[in-house]
């Protein structure tokens, strides 16, 4: 079987599971940032004071998994303080979510980490919660049917101003880590059993399995107030230098392009400008300015080659960088639930397997769940409600001792 068209099959099949429909429409830079502006409420002193977590700035928003689909939940768009790779203060967007069920003590809170949805502000969550296009939004719905809250992060860069730091691990984990905090300081959430008694949950795929799996191993360290009972990751990337290396002529050589274009938003040091020719720089413009789809942006050229006057990835520092970002290098202080296709063109079920015995060599409590037969895309939706089951058991503090023997 051809592997691009069964990778663009598996995601085909994701974007057009209800709910999950993502767009590929042309997104400004500014797109999202006036959300925020209208019926706001600012967090006193500049966008960078307080400490990881405070509020920013919070507006009534709403969430519909679909265009128009009603739901029984309040939802607010968010921004908050969080921490670049590099260690300085900037400012996240992102979205709470909560039941109108009438519960008012503690209820369980997800901090919720989306896969790839694109470089544009325009693609952010918050974004498209509104209107119902946001990619994974059912999955998220079954959450809230729960009774659970969600707090879904935009990640930095995405919704917010300057580049999205794709596939940056530090950033994307601090900044999951922080939705949780913002959620549990939003009054209209604390009103609504949001309170720092709520078990928190840590939920992601793909993109979001990086992240995820990111804030899992930065608890302890960077937000231990945090009552994290247990993160469920999938289809995690977690090398990618050798992810690029394996799509390199493959299905997925343009999501090694964005990757880069995430890593030099973080690192511009890295200078990713001198490394690309002409139809490079058109494609990165591309994808800064649109929400493309992972099947378009895989799709868009076969080798790094074909976009560059010299191979970036082959320098010492972009690997330096790439690695830095490696998941499984720390032990999570709280139980992990892993889950990844066997079958997975995008990510491969290697880099799963790496990662269990990563994490398992380690210490660390896993639960390792293959997903028979799951491309990348079918693995996400099949993989989901083991994984929320999972996490329910945690909240409800029954025991686990994972599968790592």
């Amino acid at each position: 079987m051809h592997l691009r068209a069964t990778a663009l099959t598996a995601v085909a099949a994701l974007s057009l599971t209800p709910g999950l429909t993502g767009g590929q429409e042309t997104g400004s830079r500014s797109a999202v940032g006036s959300q925020s502006a209208v019926g706001s409420t600012s967090a006193a002193g500049s966008r960078s004071a307080g400490r990881p977590g405070d509020i920013v700035s919070s507006s009534p928003s709403s969430f519909h998994p679909t265009p128009g689909q009603p739901t029984n939940t309040q939802a607010w768009h968010i921004t908050y303080r969080s921490t670049t790779a590099k260690g300085a203060p900037n400012t996240v967007s992102g979205t709470v979510i909560v039941p109108k069920d009438g519960k008012e003590g503690p209820r369980p809170l997800i901090s919720y980490a989306l896969g790839t949805v694109g470089l544009a502000d325009s693609c952010a969550p918050s974004a498209g919660f509104p209107k119902g296009t946001t990619v994974e939004a059912a999955l998220i719905q079954r959450l809230i049917n729960r009774g659970w809250a969600v707090a879904v992060t935009d990640y930095e860069g995405l919704g917010t101003p300057g580049d999205h730091t794709y596939t940056v691990g530090r950033a994307e984990g601090q900044a999951v880590l922080d939705a949780a905090r913002a959620a549990l300081r939003l009054p209209e959430a604390a009103a609504a059993g949001v309170t720092r008694k709520s078990p928190i949950g840590i939920m992601g795929y793909s993109q979001g399995g990086q992240a995820g799996g990111w804030a899992a191993e930065l608890h302890r360290s960077y937000a231990p107030e945090l009552r994290v009972k247990g993160t469920a990751a999938g289809g995690v990337p977690s090398d990618l230098l050798r992810l690029a290396e394996h799509h390199d002529g493959n299905v997925g050589a343009g999501l090694i392009l964005m990757a880069a274009t995430g890593q030099n938003a973080a690192f511009p040091e890295l200078h990713l400008e001198n490394y690309l020719n002409d139809r490079g720089r058109r494609y990165v413009d591309y994808m800064k300015n649109n929400c493309a789809g992972v099947d378009v942006v895989a799709g868009l050229f076969k080798r790094l080659s074909e976009v560059t006057v010299k191979n970036p990835l082959a320098q010492p520092d972009w690997q330096r960088q790439l690695h830095a970002s490696d998941v499984g290098t720390r032990t999570p202080d709280a139980p992990v639930y892993l889950y990844h296709g066997t079958v997975d063109l995008l990510i491969p079920y290697a880099f799963g397997k790496q990662l269990r015995a990563d994490w398992c060599g380690r210490g660390a409590t896993v639960q390792w769940n293959p997903v028979l037969l799951g491309e990348h895309a079918e693995a996400a939706i099949q993989g989901a409600a083991p994984a929320a089951d999972w996490l329910a058991d945690r909240f409800e503090d029954k025991p686990t001792s994972g599968n790592c023997g």
